[in-house]
């Protein structure tokens, strides 16, 4: 089937990609939904941080890009939802039958792991346009699709963190090959091993992923991390925004 994929920058939509690759999908085009004027938005819905990369993903894979700014809010957030005029998941409906009238996709590749508010309102999208929703993360082993995403060469660096066990000073810029030991630990301490990937507020930016190669893509995302400096008084920060460039691969 002809996919356009849902990305938000971070390691899910990007692995969710690989997948709908090696099930003999084609890739298409990129969408994504952002912010107005900020970095990043409350939203039930959707990861907003780092969204800044996200035209770049696309030149990385010449690829398409349809992006729309999020107008709408949470209005609708009971267990089944209905079509409800200005709630932000109607952004989403937008996005996707401007993408279906462009490009013919028939499915849309989403990289949700254990949130059924999501998969409902995207399921809900996809139905009323006639498209066929692929998540192939969903309700997966956690511990062992956290191992499958590093041995996939899906690199990702933390770029936020808002979770108990979470050190912004130690933590920030790290890659999730270099977190994974760590995150296991802290999650089996707090008898929460299966939400290892879903259940702390940690985002991270996939800086390349083997899915590039499907596409025989020579090009790469690389980045330079400003210093996290923890002040002695005052809010600590808890997020790092990289600058993020395609550099040609060797």
């Amino acid at each position: 089937m002809k996919v356009v994929a849902l990305i938000s920058g971070g390691k899910d939509s990007c692995y969710n990609m690989m997948q709908c690759v090696a099930a003999g999908h084609h890739i298409v085009a990129l969408a994504n939904l952002r912010p107005a004027h900020k970095d990043e938005l409350d939203s039930y819905m959707y990861q907003t941080v780092g969204h800044q990369a996200i035209e770049l993903y696309a030149e990385a894979m010449d690829l398409p890009l349809y992006r729309r700014t999020i107008q709408g809010s949470s209005l609708d957030t009971s267990r089944d939802y209905q079509e409800t005029e200005g709630d932000e998941v109607e952004d989403l409906y937008q996005l996707l039958n401007l993408v279906k009238e462009k490009e013919g996709v028939d499915a849309v590749s989403a990289g949700a792991i254990l949130s059924d508010y999501q998969r409902v309102r995207v399921e809900n999208v996809c139905l009323r346009l006639g498209l066929q929703p692929l998540a192939y993360l969903w309700r997966r082993d956690q511990q062992l699709l956290l191992s499958e995403m590093i041995s996939s060469d899906v690199h990702a660096i933390l770029i936020k963190v808002a979770a108990f066990g979470l050190d912004p000073g130690k933590h920030l810029g790290k890659s999730l090959a270099d977190m994974a030991p760590y995150l296991k630990q802290v999650t089996n301490n707090l008898g929460c091993s299966k939400c290892l990937l879903v259940g702390f507020q940690w985002n991270l930016l996939s800086l390349l992923f083997a899915s590039l190669q499907a596409w025989q893509c020579r090009r790469e995302l690389e980045l330079s991390l400003p210093t996290v400096t923890l002040p002695s008084d005052g809010p600590v920060p808890l997020d790092v925004y990289p600058h993020v460039s395609v550099e040609n691969r060797g």
